[in-house]
């Protein structure tokens, strides 16, 4: 059969071409990624129970979630937190191979099985379900120059105008818009002017109801034998601030009314005031663009890049736009550099080759065989479902130094063939292939059940060796297809039966290889006599061997030891916590003194900052706060002290001297999907029904622990749970004899300082909510509660205070938790 491609080298052509061109078909529809997917896919379930702390958003919200959630097909583990803000938070992990687009789709049957069991502020506000894996692809800011622009005015322009483009992107999981300062009507209603009007936050909240909705009162003249119908139009929901400070809330007699602008300011507002964001020193809006599992991650960020340039002539006067962070820069770089080594391998080879063969058409022979090997790969890669990346990549480079092999085997034997003396080409290469037909099947065999095996290994390191392993594995064996068919008909179409060439004249390659020759030879022989000697004493042979194994042992145990390198992306991340209960005023300022640090250090390219928002815990609170810093390009830094983990190190030392903030910098992770930093992650789990101040404990003294292992450079949690709280206790008896309801109360109470959600109202194509809640200053502490009265049965105004005591206590910011019970990050 063999014997056919030699006599047909047309067929053998043919063949190489059709897997080169399959080959490249591949190459172009392969993603191209840093490293396999191996995070697992995430489904993230969300929600917000305005006004509520984070054991009230815990036991009503995330506690009921995750009792339906858990067991859905497939999945591996689940976390949740809650905070303070109200905000509940559940992500759900599955199982590698997973279709994330299914797990999402289960995950929401559970969650709607759930949602009776929700408050009603929770259900009106809406959950959530998305798939996004846990570590943002790329951040971005939108800033602004230009004062007359506030944070609302950017963040809700980025939102009408920008979001809804990335959110289309393919692959795009999650736009995570930091703050949400969406277009809200704000109603600031006055404690003071609601007590002496006699009006309560429900009167508010069923006017607005009553006169602001949107109707259906139908058509004149439908059915009625008519020339003409004429649709009956209401105005609908209310959209501009004055139609909001006409509401009438009561008639107050004689043809007087009370208005919703007599004991209210009403403005366009944003709907929570919880974060602030700074870019480049100005106020601006971040984002932080999330994908979805096993979506190609250039293609991604790309597009993001295209849509970004595309919208920025429209930007508004002073509004300028960064990215600080995106894995793209760091992957092309990497990428390009193997891609260069692949290059540079390949030169090597093909120059050892023609060093020992010394035959430029022999030379050729090898040459032609590894591109087709090589590029034939990515065919099998896109039908494995692999993609281009520096596994798949690091394979082929060493690929490049097996697969060449078999063609020499085959070149070789064809020479031996001809120097033996035979009358052409094509005969020394039957006579050769009918003897090594069988050892290159052998060669190709044993060479691919070296790698095949480590296919097999699981987790998200055997997903790193299954794709090393088998795109080794198959370049050799296309490598072997080359040694049977194109080789052969190469090695009958171009060699030449041998001739005395021993009085002929020599050129300078000839004498060049003639003084190699002799070299090599005089080294071989020096080679042979030293086994010959080691031949001879065996105690000196068992010796070196017990040696070297000792060395590698020891090795072994000394050198570090990880799953993948750190390396210098350019990119570093801080977070910043303050002492428990600091406002975001405050907070702000130790991110302003951090931001100029980093303005006078010329090694900063660009820097992006949000308070009220922790990076590592994923959790919101005025006292935290995290930075994006990007560094200038490699080509710019090329000194030591430059490097990411030098900058590091002088920014540790730079804000050493911060009073009440704790700076933590440090890397974002190697891998995609696994956290938010370098490292690794640890959860202290509470199996038992302790409080949280005694998991702190518990936790703090492991901590300790750790950081005595010389292993650990930092070890570190944002859970505190001392941060200032007040415990509100009601006097139910007395509120009974004054015939003042508990619902009353909560009612009142969330009115002034939760916040009510009421209704919506349109504007700019979108729709927004309506919120109720008293002025700023009227809630700015404690004591405010002396101001606020509640209506009882009679109608009359009733200070809450009777009723409503509060105590002074401490607890947590935010809550976790771990497959259902309470964790600490």
């Amino acid at each position: 059969m063999l014997k056919m491609f030699i006599e047909r080298p047309v067929l053998s052509t043919v063949i190489s071409i059709l897997i080169t061109i399959l080959g490249v078909l591949g190459l172009m529809s392969l993603p191209v990624e840093q490293y396999p997917e191996i995070a697992p896919p995430t489904v993230q379930v969300n929600a917000t129970y305005t006004g509520a702390n984070a054991e009230t958003v815990l036991n009503s919200v995330v506690i009921p979630l995750e009792e339906e959630i858990n067991g859905v097909e497939g999945m591996t583990y689940m976390t949740s937190s809650a905070a303070n803000d109200g905000s509940a938070k559940i992500s759900v992990y599955f199982e590698l191979g997973v279709n994330p687009d299914i797990a999402a789709v289960n995950v929401q049957n559970r969650v709607s099985r759930a949602t009776s069991k929700l408050p009603q502020a929770v259900i009106q506000t809406g959950v959530t379900t998305l798939k996004s894996q846990t570590s943002a692809l790329m951040f971005m800011s939108l800033y602004s120059k230009n004062k007359e622009y506030d944070e609302v005015y950017i963040q809700n322009y980025a939102k009408i105008n920008l979001v809804p483009k990335l959110q289309r992107i393919k692959g795009v999981g999650q736009v995570n818009v930091f703050g949400a300062k969406d277009y809200s009507m704000r109603i600031w209603i006055d404690p003071e002017k609601m007590a002496s009007y006699n009006v309560a936050p429900k009167d508010i909240q069923a006017a607005l109801l009553e006169q602001n909705v949107e109707a259906a009162p139908g058509k004149f003249g439908e059915n009625a034998q008519g020339v003409y119908e004429y649709v009956i139009k209401y105005k609908g929901r209310l959209s501009q601030i004055e139609d909001y400070e006409n509401i009438i809330i009561k008639a107050t007699g004689n043809g007087n009314f009370l208005y919703l602008k007599d004991v209210a300011t009403v403005e366009l507002g944003g709907f929570n005031y919880g974060t602030k964001n700074i870019a480049m020193g100005q106020q601006g809006v971040a984002l932080g663009i999330f994908q979805t599992s096993g979506s190609n991650a250039q293609d991604i960020i790309s597009e993001v890049m295209a849509i970004i340039e595309e919208s920025k002539p429209d930007f508004p006067p002073g509004v300028d736009y960064i990215i600080p962070y995106n894995t793209k820069t760091f992957l092309d770089a990497s990428i390009d550099k193997v891609i260069m080594t692949l290059i540079e391998a390949f030169l090597l080879v093909f120059l050892v080759v023609y060093l020992f063969l010394q035959d430029f058409k022999s030379t050729l022979i090898p040459a032609i065989a590894v591109p087709v090997a090589i590029i034939g790969t990515f065919f099998f890669l896109q039908i494995f479902g692999f993609s281009i990346n520096m596994l798949t990549l690091f394979a082929m480079i060493l690929a490049i130094g097996i697969v060449v092999d078999d063609t020499i085997v085959v070149v070789e034997a064809v020479h031996a063939k001809l120097d033996e003396g035979a009358k052409s080409a094509k005969e020394a290469t039957l006579s050769a292939m009918s003897e090594i037909t069988g050892a290159i099947i052998s060669i190709t065999l044993v060479m691919a059940a070296v790698f095949i095996p480590v296919s097999f290994l699981s987790g998200p390191s055997g997903v790193f060796y299954q794709q090393f392993a088998i795109t080794l594995a198959v370049a050799i064996l296309i490598s072997a297809i080359n040694a049977l068919t194109l080789s052969p008909a190469l090695c009958a179409l171009l060699l030449k039966p041998h001739k005395d060439s021993i009085h002929a004249k020599k050129n300078l390659k000839d004498r060049f290889f003639i003084a190699f020759n002799t070299n090599f030879d005089r080294m071989n022989n020096k080679y042979v006599q030293s086994l010959r000697f080691l031949g001879r004493k065996k105690i000196i042979s068992v010796a070196g061997l017990l040696v070297f194994t000792a060395i590698t042992i020891f090795l072994f145990q000394t050198t570090p030891s990880g799953f993948i390198p750190n390396e210098d992306r350019g990119i570093i991340m801080a977070d910043l916590t303050l002492p428990p209960g600091t406002t975001l005023e405050k907070t702000q300022k130790a991110v302003k003194e951090l931001d100029s640090i980093l303005a006078s250090m010329d090694i900063v390219e660009a820097r992006m900052n949000v308070v009220g928002f922790s990076l590592l815990n994923q959790v919101n609170g005025g006292s935290y706060a995290f930075t994006v810093i990007k560094l200038k390009p490699w080509s710019e830094r090329k000194e030591a002290n430059q490097s990411v983990n030098a900058v590091v190190g002088e920014l540790f030392g730079r804000t050493a001297h911060f009073k009440d903030a704790r700076a933590l910098f440090f890397t974002p992770p190697s891998v995609q999907g696994f956290g938010s930093a370098d490292g690794f992650e640890l959860k202290i789990q509470d199996k038992g029904d302790d409080s949280w101040q005694e998991v702190s404990r518990v936790s703090n003294e492991f901590l300790g622990a750790l950081m005595q292992r010389p292993e650990i450079q930092y070890a570190m949690t944002n859970f505190n749970p001392s941060f200032p709280q007040y415990e509100m206790d009601i006097n139910v008896e007395r509120a009974k004899d004054a015939g003042v309801s508990m619902t009353d109360i909560f009612n009142t109470m969330q009115g002034y300082y939760g916040g009510l959600y009421t209704t919506d109202f349109n504007k700019f194509g979108k729709q927004y909510r309506v919120m109720i809640q008293a002025k700023p200053e009227s809630r700015a502490d404690a004591s405010s509660i002396n101001t606020i009265y509640v209506r009882n049965a009679s109608g009359q105004q009733v200070a809450i205070s009777q009723f409503v005591n509060l105590k002074r206590i401490y607890g947590p910011e935010a809550v976790a938790r771990f497959n259902m019970l309470k964790a600490v990050n």
